[in-house]
């Protein structure tokens, strides 16, 4: 039997550029007959210097492109500065659709810490955010939350990644690495998608003693739940996959850029690297 249209819907990940794609890959591998979409929105990058009315503005315009293309089961905001900017601003302009965000793992990581010296490695916009500070509130109080803005490092993953040299990776990294070796922290999170990319060069700098934390897991759980019918509010187990998944036809990945510009050489690195097609301009 041919799956129904709403069964057949894709996932749309936003993004401001390829940060998210670490994220739609968890999700596809546990729904691997999924549809899916990603917007990469090329045309603002990077969000991170911009304030939250900029931010919103063009979390909104890549809404309403996905919605002229496709009648999306859900969104998932696969980057942290546009779910700590727009995501509220998101449900209330979209009050019929489901926006997933991506949430900075200051819980978790408050909890790990055993010396309650946590790092946070955010872009400039996440690093001051009322979001951020209200989390550390709820869920660190009790730590020293060292705080670092890497800008240049999501513009290097966005641009350069692809044809860097692991020299020029680890000296990306080295001034972050070093304020939280001063610091002292045993935790670090990543809370920009874009830093998943260099996890294994922060990593190694960090050394042994020192635990990196990103929300890939929390935020996939969170979406396989919505998936297979719990709420918003349910815990996020996985069920068998195939509760979730539509029959029929197979499954497409997708890679959209905003902006009319032909696709320059990186995006169609990451698109091969991902499985996706690169499939034009939005």
């Amino acid at each position: 039997m041919d799956p129904s249209p709403r069964q057949s819907a894709p996932l749309v990940f936003l993004d401001s550029g390829v940060g998210g794609l670490p994220y739609l890959k968890w999700v596809r591998e546990h729904a691997p007959q999924e549809n899916f979409i990603y917007i990469a929105d090329r045309k603002n990058f990077p969000y991170g210097p911009k304030n939250a009315e900029e931010v919103f503005a063009a979390m909104r315009g890549c809404v309403e492109k996905a919605l002229a293309l496709c009648d999306p089961k859900l969104f998932v905001l696969a980057c942290n500065t546009a779910s700590v900017c727009a995501l509220e601003g998101l449900r209330a302009a979209f009050p019929d659709r489901t926006f997933v965000g991506t949430v900075p793992a200051v819980k978790p990581a408050a909890e790990y810490s055993r010396n309650k010296r946590i790092g946070v490695l955010a872009t400039a916009a996440t690093v001051h955010a009322r979001y951020l500070d209200d989390l550390v509130a709820r869920f660190a109080s009790f730590c020293a939350v060292i705080r670092v803005a890497g800008t240049d490092i999501v513009s290097f993953v966005e641009k350069k990644f692809f044809t860097a040299t692991q020299e020029e990776r680890l000296l990306v990294v080295a001034d972050a690495v070093e304020q939280f070796r001063e610091e002292g922290v045993d935790v670090v999170v990543l809370a920009c998608t874009h830093f998943l990319y260099l996890f294994p060069e922060i990593s190694s700098e960090l050394g042994d003693d020192v635990l990196l934390m990103d929300s890939r897991e929390g935020v996939g759980r969170r979406v396989i739940s919505l998936l297979s019918g719990g709420g918003e509010d349910d815990p996020a187990e996985l069920r068998p996959p195939a509760a979730l998944r539509p029959s029929g036809a197979a499954p497409y990945a997708r890679l959209y850029l905003t902006g009319n510009a032909a696709p320059e050489a990186q995006y169609r690195f990451f698109a091969d690297s991902f499985g996706l097609q690169l499939a034009g301009t939005l």
